[in-house]
């Protein structure tokens, strides 16, 4: 036997998803020659972790499938136990059936005395929140500075210690807020974000700030979305406070006075209908589909059941797999209000000379994942099986309970951003290279697809569902584990990126039409 074969008959090297597959995923690191007795295949090349090895020839042009579905076609010929890649396996041309509905299932409740409970924050309105943040809001790039000067004076003097209920002070800035026309795209997005955020029942009180000449005029806002000054809102602007210093003075002046209110808020028992969970995915890699993702889902059930909502977004990511949901649908006006959201993004890509195959990134194929079509239908495994109730564009305030979706790109902090201001008060991640955001004022929950990653990066990883590749747990009983946890935080346990103080960077509003 050469030097640069080993043989094995471990019957577990290997994840064959379906068994219409014609390719599987490496559960370690392949080297060249490594015999594969289970499936009769020899790595023709070091094939690494979470990648594809062939299972059987696949001709130049012919499809190719994992976990049922097509995900691309071959560029080239490709033999059994090649590894199957980028230099091999590109996008296709989609030609997907859309069978609205067929699929969906009603929801089974779980009666009123068997559903879980957290410990929330229940507002006037009638919304739980999962914290006690007290909000500053920029209304304009021009407002920013001050805005964190009023955040970071609490920060550093100790000011808070007094009030114990309230989980901090959050200055939450963007870059955008003026040279816009009021009946532009983004100028409807930001303030509905903006509004969004002062509205999630996260948030106990707010203070806005402006610069006071710019397009996106508080009082406008205000109306436009039915908020009011109160108790727990002021407004304020640097032009006609006095200058910059001076509102830096109002500010901390103001937060002082909305403090005692913040703080006089308790957690008592509230039904798990109240939660309303974003689910997110960055730095996703091969094994984003085959584990967190899945066992995310699982949980997105439970919650369902519990008469909770989960929110997924990201629509360049669920392209390709979008027949899925539409199979889901609640409704057929549901399932083509999706459809229309992804004529909308062929169209944004188009005029803008982008694809939408523009994913996976670079980490992404780094770690296995090779077209955009694989990496959706993995990615819409976060939403469980449970029926497609409404569609939402971005920032909307989401109403409905059970599995929904909103329009947001997959940039990560975009959207998330909105979801938040959709009402999301707890938020899931998934990541299989290490994506360490933190998006306040929501508590996120880091997921780990693959053990490696979670070991190399513990500090900042939630819960481990590395178990699912290798063996040792199964998708029901780590979604089990991350409904616990999920139950756990929204009770007031903090996540990692809790503790180092994460999120403060994450408030991107998304930002579509011209900058004039």
């Amino acid at each position: 036997m050469s030097e640069d074969v080993r043989t094995t008959t471990v019957p577990s090297l290997l994840i064959h998803l379906n068994q219409i597959d014609n390719v599987a995923v490496t559960k370690v690191p392949l080297d060249k020659g490594t015999a594969i007795f289970d499936f009769a295949v020899t790595a023709h090349s070091y094939i690494p972790r979470g990648h594809k090895i062939a299972l059987r020839p696949i001709a130049v042009g012919d499809p190719v499938v994992k976990y049922g579905q097509v995900i691309g076609h071959a560029t080239r010929d490709i033999a059994a136990g090649d590894h199957v890649h980028v230099h091999n396996l590109a996008m296709s041309d989609l030609h997907l059936a859309h069978e609205f509905c067929a699929g969906a299932q009603p929801t089974r409740l779980l009666p009123d005395d068997q559903r879980a409970t957290f410990l929330g924050y229940k507002r006037p309105s009638g919304a739980v929140g999962t914290r006690n943040y007290l909000a500053i809001l920029s209304s304009v790039n021009c407002s920013a500075t001050v805005c964190h000067a009023v955040a970071n004076h609490f920060s550093k003097t100790g000011e808070l210690d007094p009030y114990p209920n309230v989980d901090g002070i959050v200055a939450l800035t963007h870059g955008s807020g003026c040279a816009m026309s009021t009946t532009d795209e983004t100028y409807v997005l930001l303030t509905r974000t903006i509004a969004g955020y002062a509205i999630n029942p996260n948030v106990g009180a707010v203070l806005m700030i402006g610069l006071g000449c710019e397009t996106n005029q508080i009082p406008a806002l205000l109306k436009a979305h039915g908020l009011t000054e109160g108790e727990t809102l002021r407004t304020l602007t640097i032009q006609a406070t006095g200058g910059t210093r001076k509102t830096v003075e109002a500010g901390i002046a103001e937060v002082r006075a909305m403090l005692p209110a913040l703080n006089a808020m308790t957690r008592t028992v509230q039904p798990a209908s109240e939660l309303r969970l974003a689910l997110e995915c960055g730095g996703s890699d091969g094994y984003s589909g085959i584990s967190a993702n899945p066992a995310l889902g699982y949980a997105s059930d439970l919650l369902i059941r519990n008469g909770g909502t989960a929110v997924l977004s990201e629509t360049p990511e669920i392209y390709g797999a979008e027949h899925l949901l539409t199979r889901r649908a609640a409704t057929p006006q549901v399932a083509q209000k999706l459809l229309d959201r992804i004529d909308w993004w062929r169209d944004y890509a188009a005029r803008n000379k982008a694809v939408l195959n523009n994913n996976p990134s670079y980490g992404n194929k780094a770690g296995g994942l090779t077209t955009i079509l694989e990496k959706s239908l993995g990615a819409v495994a976060k939403s469980g099986s449970a029926r497609l109730e409404a569609v939402y564009e971005y920032a909307e305030r989401v109403v409905a309970h059970g599995f929904v979706f909103m329009d947001t790109p997959g940039y990560d902090p975009v959207a998330v951003t909105g979801q938040i201001a959709g009402g999301c008060n707890i938020l899931c991640f998934t990541t299989g290279r290490g994506s360490t955001t933190g998006y306040k004022p929501v508590p996120g929950i880091k997921l780990a697809t693959n053990t490696p990653m979670y070991e190399a990066m513990s500090e900042d990883m939630d819960l481990n569902c590395g178990g699912i590749v290798t063996g040792d747990a199964s998708i029901a009983e780590v979604g089990q584990e991350i409904f616990a946890k999920i139950l756990a935080v929204a009770s007031g346990e903090r996540t990692f990126s809790e503790q180092y103080d994460y999120g403060n960077n994450e408030f991107v509003p998304w930002q579509v039409g011209a900058v004039m």
